[in-house]
């Protein structure tokens, strides 16, 4: 099922829904709703153990409210949703919003631990995340990274996730996979990839990591006109001391360069056979993504459960959270409500 923003609203209870939390939201947080820009922070920062991390996260709404956990992706930071969590969190919902492995303060608790980047590993960490903050099931959310992580979470621990929105649909990969050479153009997307395969690009990201980041806030969102300060709010995260190690490991392990860790293997052999995702669903994808991303149609069948697909058009790019805040929250609040 195909939608865009410019048609009707799916149901009026939705659309009333999203309505009233920018209502509410204008008259409990007026300072913050006349905020300009990237004054506007998501503070303060609460942390707590989890596995193998101290996660750094923000939450908001009520304690008692659904749960709904917001994640990042790269080079980008919790920053993502700093219109969608305030939103979300006058609809009622409890909103988490976690700092992944290797950005803001989030940080391992053992030196010894490695700096492993695979995919299902990340999906790991929030699963002890919902553990530690004793929540059974949520509603998870994500771009980037974070769609990937939300995906693998959705597949593999179906029983924690109540529904999923995923910025451009189905993200979950294989080393095997990763080997399939892809045609010319599409290749040049991934430059930065082959790039981190070098010690060269790992030395290189290690010195600069914030023009490289902006390149890529620039490339993958052409016309999103984020300002200084929009960007230098997120990229201190970057500044992360696991920051350059996470990236590097997972951009090598999806090629095949590296290994990960024996123990999440058999996660990993479950997601190389591309399981289905049985959640309700809602996908994103902006009508000017310059990121490399598939096509809606290439995975709509990997959601058996009820499922929606939405272009959000204006010139968004691959920041989707950020440059149409109002529509992930409504997907959000529509995927978590049904």
């Amino acid at each position: 099922m195909t939608s865009s923003l410019q048609l009707p609203r799916r149901t009026f209870l939705a659309a009333a829904a999203l309505g009233a939390a920018a209502a509410q939201l204008a008259a409990l947080t007026p300072a913050f709703a006349q905020a300009a820009g990237a004054s506007r922070r998501l503070e303060p920062l609460k942390s707590i153990d989890a596995g193998t991390l101290n996660i750094g996260y923000y939450e908001a709404g009520p304690a008692d409210g659904a749960p709904v956990i917001l994640l990042h992706g790269w080079p980008y930071d919790i920053h993502m949703f700093v219109d969608v969590a305030p939103a979300l969190a006058a609809a009622g919902f409890r909103v988490i919003v976690p700092y992944l492995r290797g950005y803001g303060t989030t940080r391992f608790l053992s030196a010894d631990t490695p700096r492993n980047g695979q995919q299902s590993v990340v999906a790991v960490d929030i699963i002890a995340l919902m553990d530690a903050l004793k929540i059974q099931v949520a509603t998870v959310a994500g771009c980037d990274w974070g769609a990937r992580t939300a995906c693998i979470m959705a597949a593999l621990w179906p029983q924690r996730v109540k529904a999923l929105v995923s910025v451009s649909g189905y993200l979950i990969g294989s080393q095997e996979a990763g080997k399939v050479p892809l045609p010319p153009q599409a290749e040049l997307q991934w430059w930065y990839q082959y790039y981190f395969a070098t010690e060269r690009g790992r030395a290189g990201y290690e010195k600069n990591r914030h023009d490289f980041a902006k390149l890529i806030w620039q490339t993958a969102s052409p016309k999103w006109n984020f300002d200084a300060a929009t960007f230098d709010r997120s990229a201190v995260a970057l500044d992360n001391p696991d920051h350059v190690a996470i990236t590097v490991h997972n951009y090598r392990w999806r090629l095949g360069l590296v290994e990960g860790e024996a123990k999440y293997q058999a996660l990993e052999d479950r997601l190389a056979k591309a399981p289905v995702i049985g959640v309700p669903t809602i996908t994103l994808e902006g009508d000017a993504n310059g990121a490399p991303h598939p096509e809606p149609g290439a995975y709509a069948k990997k959601f058996s459960g009820r499922y929606e697909h939405r272009l959000v058009s204006g010139g968004i790019g691959h920041n989707l959270p950020q440059e149409a805040p109002e529509a992930f929250a409504k997907a959000v609040i529509d995927a978590a409500r049904g």
